[in-house]
């Protein structure tokens, strides 16, 4: 058994790479919020050193070292062992990062802020010249990237692997597939019903107003603002500095109330999820969500199935009404509940419905192979987009704005390897929320006077304290007893809509 100074040795280790990948999170979180458009330059150039300092660390030769005088140790504890689980984790993380130079991981990370900051200029022009030659070295970074793995079985797998362990593009496909049929389906029997007025949300409701509401509403749930905190930005994200300091960002529309609220309750879902992994896990690979896919699971599942429930409103409509007596004091409840459940194709996919917001997302995950691939080029990706959207959803963007420069994702972060995990989110979120009602049948009961412990409390235990403990696929099996699977998705979208 290899002596106590040899773990300290590992955790120090580990630490330090934590600390800086936070120490880059911090600066980004930053950009994205109230940097001045002068610092963008400076910028790129912080966080390329901050990514090379960290890949230097994180493949550390004497890391591997360390590693390799740990293993026998760990593979001779039980499964469920915690030195067992970090020692393990660590060793993969290693692994892959080893297979990746620390210049490519520094100039990546430049390019990746240069290309945000240049995105940020352009979509509101609707310029996407200007950041066609920033797109194109990113593809171009991209297929780098996942040449560093050259036995994969798609050149996309290393990019989703990375993002979702132990998904690759021949996993991913049939289950969309059969989720992409259903939501046809199911679209089609809405489309032929009589529509939903959405008018009831559609009024000026005021910022300050909204914020403060939506603050209420996210720290019942149970998010912490002695850890956190809710900051406005373009493009709304969760981050992670410390187990103590997890952040939301939001954005606003004061003619939609449905905005601002949904995209609140989203973000603080995923940062529930990082404020409820285990105190002691911090600064190691352990203390984090297990995969986007899972994280994402928890965002929609606090969004859609909860907040979306005529459960919640029962307890807060009358509330809201007060929020906004002008504006809601003729609207009844069940108006209200059918206006924020409206189901019809739409342009962004941020805004989109339940029943529609999976093809938005999947027409995307095709959209990134096909790059991959070499089928479509960069400067043909607009029009792609839009016969995609007029071909998948019926609708057709009346610019770029509102087409392919609406998502952050491809201009910030490599092409390949993001979307998908929004799609497994949706199915996983779906399979644990049965779960969790076959193990406390009362949960929208409990919901209905305002109460989430039980829900929350359940997640906590089966979910966020095991943090990366368990792989993606290994976590859904204990919880919910079997695989990805999209069927409960489905039943309940099924349910929910077709009535």
């Amino acid at each position: 058994m290899p002596s106590e100074v040899a773990l300290d040795e590992l955790r120090l280790r580990l630490r330090e790479v934590s600390d800086l990948s936070a120490a880059s999170s911090v600066l980004h979180w930053d950009q994205t919020t109230f940097m001045p458009v002068g610092g963008a330059l400076s910028r790129s150039r912080q966080l390329a050193l901050l990514g090379r300092l960290s890949h230097e660390r994180a493949t550390d030769p004497e890391l591997g070292v360390l590693l390799d005088r740990l293993m026998p140790y760990a593979e001779s504890l039980p499964s469920d062992h915690n030195d067992r689980a970090l020692i393990e984790v660590a060793q993969r993380d290693f692994d892959l990062a080893i297979r990746v130079p620390a210049e490519f991981s520094e100039r990546a990370a430049e390019h990746m802020s240069t290309t945000y900051a240049a995105w940020v200029k352009a979509r509101p022009c609707n310029d996407f010249a200007a950041v066609l030659e920033p797109l194109e070295t990113m593809l171009a970074l991209s297929r780098e990237y996942c040449g560093f793995f050259p036995n994969s079985g798609h050149l996309a797998d290393p990019l989703i692997d990375a993002a979702d362990h132990g998904m690759t593009v021949t996993r991913i496909r049939p289950v969309f597939a059969e989720l992409r049929k259903g939501l046809i389906s199911l679209l089609g029997q809405i489309s032929n019903s009589e529509q939903v007025d959405d008018g009831p949300i559609r009024n000026h409701f005021p910022a300050a107003q909204q914020a403060k509401f939506s603050n209420t509403v996210i720290r019942a749930l149970g998010y912490d603002f002695e850890r956190g905190r809710s900051d406005p930005t373009a493009h709304p994200f969760m981050t992670r500095f410390a187990h103590g300091d997890v952040r939301i960002t939001t954005r606003t529309n004061k003619l939609f109330l449905g905005e601002h609220l949904f995209v609140t309750i989203h973000e603080a879902g995923h940062a529930l999820y990082e404020q409820g992994t285990r105190a002691d896990d911090d600064g190691t690979p352990l203390g984090g969500g297990t995969s986007s896919g899972m994280h994402e699971s928890q965002s929609r599942l606090w969004e859609n199935i909860v907040a979306r429930s005529p459960e919640f409103w029962s307890y807060w409509y009358p509330q809201l009404q007060a929020a906004f007596p002008e504006q809601l004091r003729n609207v009844k409840l069940d108006e209200f509940y059918n206006a924020i459940n409206r189901v019809e194709p739409s342009l962004i996919r941020t805004d989109a419905d339940e029943v529609t917001y999976n093809l938005h997302v999947m027409l995307r995950f095709e959209l990134e192979l096909d790059l991959l691939e070499g089928k479509l080029s960069i400067a043909d990706l607009p029009s792609a987009w839009h016969e995609r959207y007029l071909a998948d959803l019926g609708v057709m963007a009346p610019d770029d704005r509102d087409g392919v420069l609406q998502d952050v994702h491809w201009y910030a972060g490599f092409i390949g390897g993001a979307f998908q995990g929004y799609t497994l989110g949706n199915i996983i979120g779906a399979q644990l929320f049965d779960a969790a009602l076959r193990d406390t049948p009362d949960i929208y009961a409990q919901i209905g006077l305002g109460d989430y412990e039980p829900l929350h409390g359940w997640l906590r235990k089966h979910i966020y304290r095991i943090g990366r403990r368990r792989t993606p696929d290994q976590l859904i099996a204990d919880v919910t007893g079997g695989p990805l699977n999209a069927k409960p998705l489905l039943n309940r979208l099924q349910a929910k809509f077709s009535t």
